[in-house]
This record gives C-alpha cells, sequence and structure tokens, in this order.
C-alpha cells in the first residue's frame, strides 16, 4: 500500500470519528434539552401544574441555548471546537445533576437548574456542526451534516424512550439523571478523541476575504435564518405535545406513547439524512428546503383535519408530520456554514439556532394555551401556517 493511499484511508477514518463524536455531542446536548418536555405528564399529573405551566418547565433549557449561543459561538470561532464541547458538556452534566438533586425541593429550582444546563449543553450546536463541516468536502457535506443533524432527533428519541416511564416509576430526579449520564460521558469523549479541522491561518483568510461579515450589506443568510424560525413551530409543536396527545386524545399508555415517539423521531433521523444526501446530489442547500416547507405545511394540515374528524389516521400522519418537519435543518444549517465560512460560521450557526430557539422557547407556553382552550387540532392548524409563509422566503438558490 503507498503512503497516499495510507494517508487517504487515515483521513478518511479521521473525518467519519469526528462526524461519529458530533453526532454524539449534539446527541447529548438534544437528551438535555428535550428531557423536560417529557416530565410534563408527571408534572400535569402529580405536581398539578397546567399544561401551560408544566410547558413553562420544559421550555427551560430551550431558553439557556436562546441567550448564549450566540457566544458560544463565538468562542468556537477564536478556541476550536474540542474545548468547547468538553467544557461546555461537562458543564451541562453537572447542571442535570445538580437539577436532579433539588427537584424534589423545588420546581423554581427544578427549573433554574434546568435553564443553567441549556446554556452549557448549546455549546455542541455551533462546536459539533463546525467539526463536520471542517472536516467533509462539499460534495459530502450534506450528507455528513444530515447525519449529524440526526442527532437530535435521536437525543428526543432516546428521552422518549427512557424519561417517560422512569419519572413515572420513580419520580423526577432519576429521570433529570439521564441527560446528566449522556452529558458526562459526551464531554470526557470529546475532550480526549475531538481533533480540530484545519482552516486557514487567519493572515491568508484576511487575503481571501474570509474574515468579512457575511452579513453586511448581503440578505441571504437573514432569510434562511427567518425560514428556520418558521419551521421549527410544527417541528417543536409535535416533538413537545405528541406524548401528552397520544395520551390524553387516543388514549394510549404512557409506554405505549413514548415507544411511538420514539420512533416517530429515528424515523426523523433517517428523513435528514436523506434530505442532506438530496442537496449533495441536485448541488442546492435551497430547492430541497423550499420543498420541506411545502410538505410541511400538508402534513400538518392533514394531522389537523384528521385530529379534528377523529380518524386513526391522524396517528399515522403525526409519524409523517414527525419525519417531514425535522427534515429542513441540516439543509438551513448546512447552508449557513458553507456561506459564512471558517471564521464566522460558529457566530452564523449560533445565530442560526438562537433564531430557532427564540420561536422554540415560545411554542411550548403559547400552543399549551391554544390546546387548552380550543384543541389540538387548532393547534396543529395554526403551526401549518408557519411553512406556508416560510416557502417563498427561502432564497432562489446559495450563492
Amino acid at each position: 500500500m503507498s503512503i497516499t493511499t495510507r494517508e487517504q484511508q487515515a483521513s478518511t477514518t479521521r473525518r467519519w470519528s469526528m462526524l461519529g463524536l458530533g453526532v454524539f455531542a449534539q446527541t447529548a446536548g438534544g437528551v438535555f434539552a428535550n428531557a423536560p418536555a417529557f416530565l410534563i405528564p408527571t408534572l400535569h399529573d402529580r405536581a398539578g401544574l397546567s399544561l401551560a405551566q408544566a410547558g413553562v418547565i420544559a421550555a427551560m433549557p430551550t431558553v439557556g441555548f436562546l441567550v448564549i449561543l450566540i457566544a458560544w459561538g463565538a468562542v468556537v470561532d477564536r478556541i476550536g471546537e474540542r474545548r468547547v464541547l468538553g467544557i461546555g458538556l461537562g458543564a451541562a452534566a453537572v447542571a442535570a445533576a445538580t437539577a436532579a438533586v433539588t427537584s424534589d425541593i423545588s420546581l423554581v429550582l427544578l427549573g433554574a437548574f434546568l435553564f443553567l444546563g441549556g446554556t452549557a449543553a448549546s455549546s455542541a450546536n455551533a462546536a459539533s456542526g463546525r467539526v463536520v463541516v471542517g472536516w467533509f468536502p462539499a460534495h459530502l457535506r450534506g450528507l455528513a451534516m444530515g447525519i449529524r443533524q440526526m442527532a437530535l432527533p435521536l437525543g428526543v428519541a432516546v428521552a422518549a424512550l427512557t424519561v417517560p416511564r422512569i419519572a413515572a416509576d420513580h419520580g423526577i430526579a432519576w429521570a433529570i439523571a439521564i441527560p446528566a449520564a449522556f452529558c458526562g460521558l459526551a464531554a470526557v469523549c470529546c475532550l480526549a478523541l475531538v481533533i480540530d479541522p484545519p482552516r486557514p491561518s487567519r493572515a491568508d483568510a484576511a487575503e481571501q476575504g474570509l474574515l468579512d461579515n457575511p452579513y453586511a450589506g448581503r440578505s441571504v443568510l437573514w432569510r434562511i435564518h427567518a425560514v428556520s424560525v418558521l419551521l421549527v413551530v410544527p417541528q417543536y409543536l409535535v416533538w413537545t405535545f405528541a406524548l401528552v396527545w397520544l395520551m390524553t386524545d387516543r388514549h394510549w399508555s404512557a409506554a405505549s406513547a413514548g415507544v411511538l415517539v420514539t420512533a416517530a423521531q429515528l424515523l426523523g433521523a433517517v428523513g435528514r439524512i436523506g434530505a442532506g444526501a438530496w442537496s449533495d446530489r441536485v448541488g442546492s442547500r435551497m430547492r430541497p428546503l423550499r420543498q420541506v416547507a411545502l410538505a410541511a405545511a400538508v402534513a400538518m394540515a392533514a394531522l389537523a383535519v384528521t385530529d379534528w374528524l377523529d380518524s386513526p389516521l391522524s396517528v399515522a400522519l403525526l409519524l409523517v408530520a414527525s419525519v417531514i418537519t425535522v427534515a429542513d435543518n441540516g439543509l438551513a444549517f448546512t447552508a449557513v456554514a458553507e456561506i459564512a465560512g471558517p471564521y464566522w460560521s460558529g457566530r452564523a450557526l449560533g445565530a442560526q439556532n438562537t433564531s430557532q430557539y427564540l420561536a422554540a422557547s415560545v411554542v411550548p407556553p403559547v400552543f399549551g394555551a391554544v390546546i387548552g382552550v380550543f384543541g389540538f387540532p387548532a393547534a396543529f392548524a395554526l403551526s401549518a401556517l408557519c411553512p406556508v409563509i416560510a416557502a417563498p422566503l427561502v432564497p432562489r438558490d446559495t450563492p
């Protein structure tokens, strides 16, 4: 075997290893962010909270993500991915463990530590994305980012499979131990194994214009952010309230509902990979993004109608909506990183996620109130309007 062949194999092995670590880090952050949503039935039934109040608790990690994502992105741009992943996920593990210990003392403390943990776990968003973008060439980047983006539905799936049953059988504290363990293990692995991807020196980057602000005088990134904000609404509605809907409207058991939500998230993960590979094949992130938006509108509207008619087809459409509403994330995330470049992608990805989490943090309390007053069909129908608005905002193509 020639030296060149060995070097190519080593480069390929390193590339896919970094992707695996990025997926693990993002999955751990996803478990932390979404585990509280699956505490809603326990908070509602045992703690006596309304759906809107329980939704506020569920939103605390998301609010934590919201307030600091751009700052984490700036830190990644400065010090690199490995240290950010290790520090952030380690702090998230500590916060989750503390939330578990204090959950029986005060719901206010529970919410506070979930918020603090969210600020720490958000480090994985920009850093793991940068690892993947940095190590993969453009013709494989959509696929790679699709695989990386499947980490979030995988995190939801892990939380859905474990948290409701553990919370019902053993209480909130033991349920929150799940994200603590995941984040702690991911922090150790990232510190030990992640290699920061290569990028040009700041002097070379300045000559190539890579230090220039990609937002100045250009609307493409702003439009992608706006589209992602709109598309995250049906996604988080399905994620947050699917379990409650199955249990209260469809009269499923907590265990059965958890299994279905887990299956939906796993299918969503596969959908993200398919969307990324599709974008590589057609040589565009934007055309698939526009078509995903239109499909999401149709899926949510169909879910609303079938639920209103009390049709058993509504459960199948929930699965369909769970896949379609997450397919856009990898497309938009990849496009943002490619447009922003190696010295702005941390901040741009932070801005991308900040805008998404701003919308996501509003979804649980607002749609919890809508469901409480008007029912689930109205909430599903209202969310279908968001992708309708998003589709024409998608840029014609990335420059």
